[in-house]
This record gives C-alpha cells, sequence and structure tokens, in this order.
C-alpha cells in the first residue's frame, strides 16, 4: 500500500510539471511565436540555408536541430511558400552521415544539367553543403570540413547524396566552409564562395563536381573581429552599370557585439574580386541579423534573408518549444553618395495585399508594418513600443549625433545575457534633411530601415505581455501610414 501511495504522489507530481511546463510552451507560443517571421514547428534553427525559387515556389532551407532546442547536429530543414510570410513546414531534407552533419551551404537551380543528375527532361536542384566531421574534429585533427552536394529531381522535396562525396577535399584548414554557388555567364562555370578562416576562396567547375580553385580575397580587407561565416557573390545594377557584392557574415566583432553581415562593392572577373573601397560597411547595424544571404533564381530580383538571433544568446534566449526566427525578406540595391557604393536593404512583400492600412495604434494582435515620412534630420524623435506592465522597446534618431538608437534595456526579460540591454547604435548615411523610416513589427522583433534602408538595424526582444501600444515623438509636418497583417 506504502508503494502505492508514492506512486499516486509520483503521479501527481509527474501531472503538475507537465500542467506547468505546458502552461510554459503555450504561453511561449501566445507571447513569442512570430505572426509572420517564419520559424521551425520545434527545436532549434540557426542559418537560412539553400534558399531558391522555383515555379512559384519560395524554397527555404536551414540549420536544425530536431532533438533539442539549442544547438546540436546539424540537418536541414525545409520549409515552402508561396508569399515569404506564410509558410509551409515540409519533412527535413537532409540528415548527417559518413561524413558528419549536414552544416551550412546554397542550391542551384541546373537548368542545362551540367551535372549530369537529369533523368528525363527533369531539371535537377542540386545542393552544395559543408560536411562536418564532429569526431575527427574531437581528435584534433583540422581538416574535419569538406564539400559534398545532393540532387533532387522534383524541385526539392526529396534528395539523393552523390555517391562520391566530398566533391571538395579539405586542404588542411581548420574553417572551411559555407559554399554559396551561382552561375557566371561570362565564363561559362559555376563560382563557389567558400569561407575559409578570415578570408573567402573562390573556385570553378564546369559540371558542380569537379572544383578548381581560382583566388582569395579578404584577409587585408573588411572586419577581421571573428571568424569568417555564409559568404554570398552576386551582381547589382545601378543606373545600366553592374557592380559586384559580397556578403560576408563575421561572428564575433559585429557593429553592436556578436554576430553580424558585412558586405563589399567591387569587381569580380570570373576568377578574382576586386573591391572598390577600403571601408567596412555592415547590412545590418542592429545585433541581431546573421547569417544573411540570398535566394537563388529569383531573375532580376535579389531577395535576402538572415538568421533573427546572435551568438551572444542564441542558445538562451528565454523559449523552451523552439529558438529563433528569420529575419523578413528583404530586396537589395545599390545607392551610390559621394562616389562610395552604398546597399540598401527593403522589406520585400510578393503581395502586398497581405497587408491593409488601419488606424495608427499597435494591435496586440496583428504585428504591423509602419512608414513614416518627411522626418527632419535636424530634429530628435522617439518611436516607443510598450505594455501594461510598463516594459518598454525605445527606437529613437539622436539628430546631433547623428545615430539611431534601440533601448531595449526595459524591454522584458533581459537577463538571459549581460550585454542584451546595452544600447544598440547605428549611423545615418544620408545627407539629405529629409529622411523616410520604415518598421517592421512582430511579437518580439523590430526591423528598422532608415533612409529607404541605408541604414538598417535589427533587434529581438522578450516582454511578459504582448506590447499593446505604440506612442511617437515626431517632429512636425512627419506624416505616418500603418499597415497590419490580414
Amino acid at each position: 500500500m506504502r508503494n502505492i501511495k508514492y506512486l499516486k504522489i509520483l503521479i501527481c507530481c509527474i501531472s503538475i510539471v507537465i500542467h506547468v511546463n505546458g502552461q510554459q510552451l503555450d504561453t511561449e507560443e501566445k507571447l513569442y511565436r512570430p505572426a509572420f517571421h517564419f520559424t521551425p514547428p520545434a527545436n532549434w534553427m540557426n542559418d537560412p540555408n539553400g534558399m531558391f525559387y522555383l515555379n512559384g515556389v519560395y524554397h527555404l532551407y536551414y540549420q536544425y536541430n530536431p532533438y533539442a532546442s539549442v544547438w546540436g547536429p546539424m540537418h536541414w530543414g525545409h520549409a515552402t511558400s508561396k508569399d515569404l510570410v506564410h509558410w509551409e513546414h515540409q519533412p527535413i531534407a537532409l540528415f548527417p552521415d559518413r561524413l558528419g552533419t549536414i552544416f551550412s551551404g546554397s542550391i542551384i537551380v541546373d537548368h542545362n544539367n551540367t551535372s549530369g543528375f537529369g533523368k528525363d527532361g527533369k531539371v535537377p536542384v542540386v545542393a552544395i553543403y559543408t560536411q562536418h566531421d564532429q569526431e575527427s574534429a574531437d581528435k584534433g585533427k583540422i581538416d574535419f570540413q569538406t564539400q559534398g552536394i545532393a540532387y533532387s529531381l522534383d524541385e526539392g522535396y526529396t534528395w539523393t547524396k552523390f555517391q562520391s562525396n566530398p566533391v571538395l577535399k579539405n586542404p588542411g584548414i581548420r574553417d572551411f566552409r559555407d559554399p554559396k554557388v551561382f552561375w557566371h555567364e561570362e565564363s561559362k562555370k559555376w563560382i563557389m564562395t567558400l569561407a575559409v578562416l578570415d578570408r573567402i576562396h573562390f573556385y570553378s567547375s564546369a559540371n558542380l563536381i569537379a572544383w578548381e580553385k581560382l583566388s582569395e580575397f579578404g584577409d587585408k580587407s573588411g572586419a577581421h573581429g571573428g571568424v569568417w561565416e555564409c559568404p554570398d557573390l552576386f551582381p547589382l545594377e545601378y543606373k545600366g552599370k553592374q557592380e559586384w557584392v559580397l556578403l560576408v557574415n563575421m561572428n564575433p566583432g559585429g557593429p553592436n557585439k556578436g554576430s553580424a553581415t558585412q558586405y563589399f562593392v567591387g569587381d569580380f572577373n570570373g576568377k578574382t574580386f576586386s573591391p572598390n573601397s577600403p571601408n567596412t560597411k555592415w547590412v545590418d547595424y542592429g545585433p541581431d541579423e546573421y547569417a544573411g544571404v540570398t535566394f537563388s533564381n529569383t531573375k532580376h530580383q535579389t531577395i535576402f534573408l538572415g538568421w533573427m538571433s546572435n551568438w551572444n544568446y542564441a542558445n538562451t534566449v528565454p523559449t523552451q518549444k523552439w529558438r529563433s526566427a528569420c529575419t523578413f525578406p528583404r530586396k537589395l540595391s545599390l545607392y551610390k553618395q559621394d562616389g562610395e557604393y552604398l546597399l540598401a536593404s527593403s522589406p520585400f512583400l510578393v503581395n502586398p495585399q497581405i497587408f491593409s492600412e488601419i488606424s495608427n495604434e499597435l494591435s496586440n494582435t496583428k504585428p504591423q508594418f509602419i512608414t513614416l515620412n518627411q522626418l527632419d534630420s535636424e530634429k530628435d524623435f522617439s518611436i516607443t513600443l510598450s505594455n501594461n506592465s510598463n516594459e518598454k522597446l525605445v527606437i529613437n534618431f539622436v539628430a546631433k549625433l547623428k545615430e539611431f538608437h534601440i533601448d531595449r534595456s526595459n524591454s522584458g526579460i533581459i537577463n538571459f545575457d549581460k550585454g542584451f540591454s546595452e544600447i544598440i547604435k547605428a549611423p545615418r548615411f544620408s545627407t539629405t534633411k529629409w529622411m523616410d523610416i520604415k518598421l517592421v513589427i512582430d511579437k518580439t522583433s523590430v526591423e528598422v530601415f532608415a533612409d529607404n534602408g541605408l541604414t538598417v538595424m535589427t533587434a529581438i526582444y522578450f516582454p511578459t505581455e504582448l506590447y499593446n501600444t505604440i506612442q511617437y515623438q515626431l517632429p512636425e509636418g512627419s506624416s505616418m501610414l500603418v499597415y497590419a497583417l490580414n
């Protein structure tokens, strides 16, 4: 009888724990699950990988640990969308194998079947990714990262790994990863941009299988506060002239500590990349955009997506069921000022009718786009998001410093990282008197696009209850439009 009594007590305790944990997870869903930013169904996510567009569908793959909500053995998760806002979760695409776990990489559509993987008129979709052999790393070896490929004949839903992987062996370098591949029409070759230590290596191939090293870039360029990762090289036009943009993600060493994405604008001749400026430039000055790269096969649209977190605290943010989200998709373009090319970002809407104009208030159930125009750059202004618990997030512009700030010191839960409460700062690049700002506000994130996206800041936050009020202190003569998710 005594054992039965103890068993009843144990069952009761387990029931209480399950009930409490269930309530906590329900609260997480209500408070922290974004409404229109991509999140995994459960567990851990980091870098977006292998993004491509084909036949009306956007495919997103991502670094995924299906076993826990912290970083672990990497797989490629998969989701699809027709508008980049509403996502359908797909089965895991790539699993670890004898060569290791599946780190970051890219996907291309091999329209001309250069790889020979296509059959019966089916166009092959080819994934290029890093294989990370943790067992070899634990034994002290340094050549534990190699590049492998897999192909799909059903537009990216199921995959077959190449039997002769790896296609690019490690020459004896510890950090040798994150291949981003594109077709270079002038040389009739595939070009691979690879992150190697604190620089970039370029390779070429005619068939995606046999690769030849072309050149290196970056040992004396850009920021070097951490390891270079997740590169991307692509052309952009400015007033009819083609320039090349090289994205390089780096951790740590970002402008507001931790992870960040820097960029270079210059020339690529099929073999080497030459920047046209020695200055260090950042895609996003906020702490919570990282591993950002572009979709392939989007033709004239250059669409960027990043991981919305920071390695300083990604494993400790106050969620348990899942961790991390992606940024809102952004269209990239070039701008020239004082002879210097700058990369601009703007929120990319496949279907603008997803959002509709509403009254100027913050809805706790409808995350929003807010557009502010005719802001006088010679005057301070601020936008404050707050809730009934007096928690708040403040976005402001300090005219004297020509800086944008985000203050999340009283935004809610902040004790999971000692640096989370520090003021986030970004410079204003435009020299015009009047400025515009777009805000993309979700339950636990804000993305700020100033001066048509010349200055961008992304920040996450974790209030103990939803923000339900927005207050503006704007210069006289400013105008505002507010749109909510339908």
